[in-house]
């Protein structure tokens, strides 16, 4: 059975325009095209922006979608066109050399702080390489200058002032005959540097009957100033001096010494030592003196003179 229809008047129809809303207009949608899009795609949104398309195939365009999709196809299209490549490489490129020049200087910087310190300790050990050779060769030429200024030495003369031999006994008990020795060295020292001074010491002065010793005595330390001489005294005794029946001469002659001779060897060494720059140059001069020479009774308190007979020998 049939539904009937009823027709609308043109009052109702009027009546139900009024009590609709107006629909607000639909805003244009704009977008960018990406070359990289296929035209499929062109057509999806050229369809779903159509107030007439599909409702099953509407397309949506919110504004977050809207501004990713520009964004992305802005970026493609900035890598599509050679000249914005070009110039983004570019940028890139200045970056990564301006940060590679930045490491280069301060490598350099680095490197040149490295060869600026080698170069200064080098500079410092060249020159006390130098300083210590020159000091070397300096010291030598100093030493060579001073050898040939020898000391001149000369025993003068020697004066036996007593001499006497009597029966006694050693410390242990043991009886023997007992020397006394009493005499004076005179020896002249002359130092003969041009530029230097000297200490002079001496080794104990000493007589020996071949090799029994029979008195000794030490000459004072001093110091000689260049190109200058003086006479050096030195006393030599000997006191209770056991003989043990070394000097047959002496051992029958107790009573009378008067005539009695006694040959006898005077021995010692002088040292002489010149401070030049301080203490770093030291050159050494030693004399060995040998003196031969007779002890007569007779000539007690008489100096002997010991420069014309050349009984002296000095080494």
């Amino acid at each position: 059975m049939g539904v009937p229809m009823h027709a609308k008047s043109d009052s109702e129809v009027t009546s139900i325009e009024a009590s609709t809303p107006p629909r607000s207009p639909r805003r244009p949608l704009y977008y960018v095209q990406s070359p990289s899009h296929s035209q499929h795609d062109l057509e999806k949104m050229s369809y779903g922006s159509s107030p007439f398309g599909s409702p099953t195939h509407h397309y949506h365009c919110s504004p977050i979608h809207h501004s990713r999709e520009s964004s992305t196809s802005r970026f493609s299209a900035s890598l599509k066109n050679p000249r914005n490549a070009v110039s983004g490489w570019r940028r890139i490129q200045r970056k990564y050399d301006e940060m590679g020049d930045e490491e280069d200087n301060e490598e350099r910087n680095v490197e040149d702080d490295r060869s600026d310190g080698g170069n200064l300790r080098f500079f410092v050990v060249c020159f006390l390489f130098s300083f210590v050779v020159l000091f070397t060769v300096f010291s030598l030429i100093l030493w060579a200058a001073s050898v040939p200024y020898k000391p001149k030495i000369i025993v003068k003369n020697i004066a036996f002032e007593n001499f006497n031999v009597q029966a006694g006994m050693d410390g242990t008990g043991v009886p023997t005959d007992m020397l006394t020795l009493n005499s004076t060295v005179k020896i002249l020292y002359r130092n003969t540097a041009t530029f230097f001074g000297v200490h002079v010491t001496s080794t104990p002065i000493e007589f020996h009957y071949f090799d029994l010793k029979l008195a000794s005595g030490h000459m004072k330390k001093f110091y000689q100033s260049r190109k200058s001489q003086r006479t050096v005294i030195a006393l030599v005794q000997g006191y209770q001096v056991p003989l043990y029946g070394g000097i047959p001469v002496l051992s029958g002659a107790k009573g009378h010494l008067e005539s009695v001779s006694v040959p006898l060897n005077l021995t010692f060494v002088m040292r002489s030592r010149a401070y030049i720059l301080g203490r770093l140059v030291k050159p050494k001069f030693y004399r060995s003196i040998l003196c031969e020479v007779t002890l007569r009774s007779n000539h007690l308190g008489k100096p002997v003179n010991l420069t014309r007979s050349g009984s002296c020998v000095y080494k």
